[in-house]
């Protein structure tokens, strides 16, 4: 078990000398702290799994260091980090038991007999394996398989960090809430240091208790799910947590008002200092900004189509060439294609070339 600090960590495929932009993960300086549940959440070729491997030891960084409980460990190998990795294709040996595939790791590094067998039974019981471990590793499901690989990972004592990546992408959506909950409680009865790497924001926010947000080889923000939902500190983050994402429009904003395509909307900070030249954008969640009937000093928006999603609709809206979505209040009746919209002032962000900007309360 460890706390893992990454001093100014920067990988580039291309040489040291290459152009920062061009780097697959521009420098990182962060630290995570002994026993906490952390994801790494973005789109495919944002620099996550570059970073997984790093701190893994599969790569080298181009630059940078990464600390294990203050100790340097960049130029060790992967062996000598006692990191377990589980891999988005699970690794079994087919020949063995289920109990022999996880007694391996254990066995290859002269374990007492009497201690594996014990560790085997206390692991197999945690992943619920216990029936299955005097029988062959063939034709089992995916799930299991998996849960086998995670136990690999699981059963050596001495691990400073457990590594998943992807781990979930070929199991069976129905199983995966289960596998999910299960990773959940392994967490908190081991005390180990896991960080996650997934695409999925429902693995991400399920799973961890921070979430390291990347994007284009940059971490654009860390925190709780509930910090990303209700904060962004950057638009790509209020895009791509929820469903359906943050409304991002262009807007000037001026004080305590914000003006959308000559409607104005009130904001609850004051915008009297922003920097010159940047792009201005504002943000709303959907869940946040609901639809009414055309009414003087209302923003008007014409209605595309309305998503019924079971618990809540969101309509989806038009204002000029903006696209927008909209909570559609329960019971309330859209009729004809135009609609107000009525906004929470308290949930409005303001964003200068995509970052936050805090105003002025």
């Amino acid at each position: 078990m460890a706390r893992i600090d990454l001093v100014d960590l920067a990988q580039s495929y291309s040489g040291p000398d290459a152009d920062l932009e061009s780097f697959a993960l521009k420098p990182i300086s962060m630290t995570w702290r002994q026993g906490g549940a952390y994801a790494l959440l973005g789109p495919s070729g944002c620099g996550k799994t570059t970073l997984l491997n790093l701190i893994s030891g599969i790569v080298t960084p181009t630059r940078g260091q990464i600390l294990f409980d203050g100790k340097d460990i960049t130029p060790l190998s992967t062996q000598k980090r006692n990191i377990a990795q589980v891999f988005q294709f699970p690794v079994i040996y087919d020949t063995m038991t289920v109990g022999e595939n996880l007694a391996f790791p254990l066995k290859n590094r002269g374990v007492p007999k009497a201690q594996i067998d014990a560790r085997v039974a206390e692991i197999g019981e945690l992943l619920d394996l216990t029936p299955y471990l005097g029988r062959k590793a063939t034709r089992l499901t995916p799930d299991a398989k998996q849960k086998i690989s995670l136990g690999r990972g699981l059963v050596r004592s001495d691990v400073a960090a457990v590594l998943f990546d992807e781990p979930l992408t070929v199991i069976d959506p129905a199983l995966k809430w289960e596998l999910r909950s299960k990773l959940k409680a392994l967490h908190r009865a081991l005390d180990l240091t896991m960080i996650y790497v997934t695409h999925d924001q429902t693995e991400a926010l399920t799973f961890a208790d921070t979430v390291v947000v990347m994007h284009d080889g940059r971490v654009v923000q860390s925190g709780t799910p509930q910090e990303l939902f209700d904060k962004p500190a950057h638009t790509f983050v209020g895009y791509f947590i929820g469903s359906p994402g943050m409304n991002i429009v262009p807007a000037e904003v001026s004080g305590r008002e914000a003006r959308i395509g000559g409607h104005v909307i009130a904001l609850q900070r004051s915008y009297d200092k922003l920097p010159a030249g940047p792009t201005i954008e504002v943000g709303i969640r959907p869940e946040f900004v609901h639809v009414a009937t055309p009414a003087p000093g209302l923003l008007l928006a014409q209605v595309e189509r309305v998503d019924d999603l079971g618990r809540i609709s969101f309509a989806r809206v038009r204002i000029g060439g903006v696209k927008f979505a909209a909570r559609v209040p329960q019971g309330f009746s859209i009729a004809g294609s135009d609609v107000g919209l009525v906004f929470d002032p308290s949930r409005v962000h303001v964003y200068a070339d995509s970052r936050l900007v805090e105003g002025v309360a």
